[in-house]
């Protein structure tokens, strides 16, 4: 009985777990709501000693603080027609400032005017609040807070302010949620540089607390992408703490000398699925696997990278458009340089593809720590691709098709 109570336990946290890095913002409508507040101290302790990760677990809401990766490495917002532009998260920023010292409940229409107003005051230029460029940005990050719970709409509906400057609403604010959204404050640092790299801060953790950050939140991580200690962390520790990432997280660890990733057999913990359906999804597994067919390295060195031909990609593309046109949407059949864009787009989110990279690793696995930090100095200076060349990634040959026997 003892041992089936435990292994409940141990499934409910990995749940808990596993829900808090997908939605660091979990509400009560989630499923696994109950869980986050059931093991709620544990939870603390897990995330603060093993991430570096605060968590707060309130009734209304748990709100897990990932302070971000650091310059390049954050994942932008979805929406349904598309990714969060710089415009809606500057909309998304002022709203979270305004909401904080409103009434508590508040129209529509002097909402907007107070985050206009709130712009001027941090000397923030913003276009005509008539344009519908515009209204659709700060649409978005209103629609955004809705979701969050941020603001409830009592009523009427932000979401006609897109179409209609005139549209009205009566919202109210739920000031606990707006106090919990920003992982980092911005007034600690004095230039959005600064503020990137210190909200990346592992703190007191150090490279445990860095590199174990990049394993959960990345695709892949690469030794040639570490600085010589974070290397050192990696190699020594990767054996150890393969059993947590599996008995905490539900993931598989798959070690290589090129680096390492934690791999999903329930595939539920990415916002992006890879195979995945679609046009693009499918013309980038096709693309990967006849890359890596093409451009397998010779043994010798260890190959973080191999540059890709600019006319190779292209011609790869063109054969499967004319060879799936009728299957493949038409948008992309149709227009070579949309499907080349989108496919890279989708390779590089998922670390199979770079642009501009080393191609040739600078470091040995069992190196010590003086000769890892001496060699960080180099590692872009020889084995490295031309700035804007594609370079196919070590995780691609994961994606090689089958050798066939002979």
């Amino acid at each position: 009985m003892t041992d089936d109570h435990d292994i409940a336990l141990e499934a409910e946290r990995r749940r808990a777990i596993r829900a808090l890095l997908a939605e660091p913002l979990l509400l009560p409508n989630s499923d696994e709501f109950a869980l986050v507040r059931r093991h709620a101290e544990w939870l603390r302790t897990w995330f603060g000693t093993f991430l570096g990760y605060r968590l707060v677990v309130e009734a209304g809401f748990a709100r897990l603080f990932k302070p971000g990766l650091g310059q390049g490495r954050g994942r932008p917002l979805q929406r349904p027609t598309g990714q969060f532009t710089p415009r809606m998260y500057a909309y998304l920023a002022l709203t979270t400032a305004v909401l904080l010292t409103c009434p508590e409940q508040v129209l529509l229409s002097q909402l907007v005017a107070d985050i206009r107003a709130a712009a001027v005051e941090a000397g923030i230029e913003l276009g005509d609040a008539q344009r519908p460029a515009e209204r659709r940005a700060l649409g978005a990050a209103l629609r955004q807070m809705v979701a969050w719970s941020a603001l409830r709409e009592e009523q009427g509906s932000v979401t006609g302010y897109a179409d209609d400057d005139q549209a009205e609403a009566l919202l109210t604010v739920e000031r606990d949620i707006v106090a919990h959204l920003m992982a980092t404050p911005p007034g600690r640092t004095a230039t959005p540089a600064e503020f990137v790299a210190h909200a990346a801060g592992p703190g007191q953790g150090g490279s445990r607390h860095r590199v174990r950050r990049r394993l959960c939140e990345e695709p892949v991580l690469y030794v040639d992408d570490l600085t010589g200690a974070d290397r050192v962390w990696l190699r020594r520790e990767q054996r150890r703490d393969e059993r947590s990432y599996l008995d905490y997280l539900g993931l598989q660890a798959e070690l290589r000398a090129e680096g390492a990733a934690l791999l999903d057999p329930d595939d539920s913990l990415s916002d992006v699925s890879f195979p995945g359906n679609g046009t693009v999804a499918q013309a980038a597994l096709l693309t990967i696997g006849a890359l890596t067919e093409r451009l397998r390295p010779d043994p010798g060195a260890l190959v973080v990278g191999v540059p890709v031909p600019k006319d190779l990609l292209d011609d790869i593309l063109a054969g499967l458009a004319e060879r799936h046109a009728r299957r493949w949407a038409g948008q992309y059949v149709t227009d070579p340089v949309l499907l080349r864009e989108a496919v890279v787009a989708l390779l590089v989110s998922m670390d199979l593809m770079a642009r501009s990279a080393p191609t040739v690793a600078d470091v040995e696995p069992e190196e010590s720590l003086a000769a890892a930090e001496r060699a960080v100095d180099a590692r872009h200076v020889r084995g490295t691709a031309p700035d804007g060349d594609l370079v196919l990634l070590a995780a691609a040959a994961r994606y090689a098709p089958a050798e066939k026997v002979r």
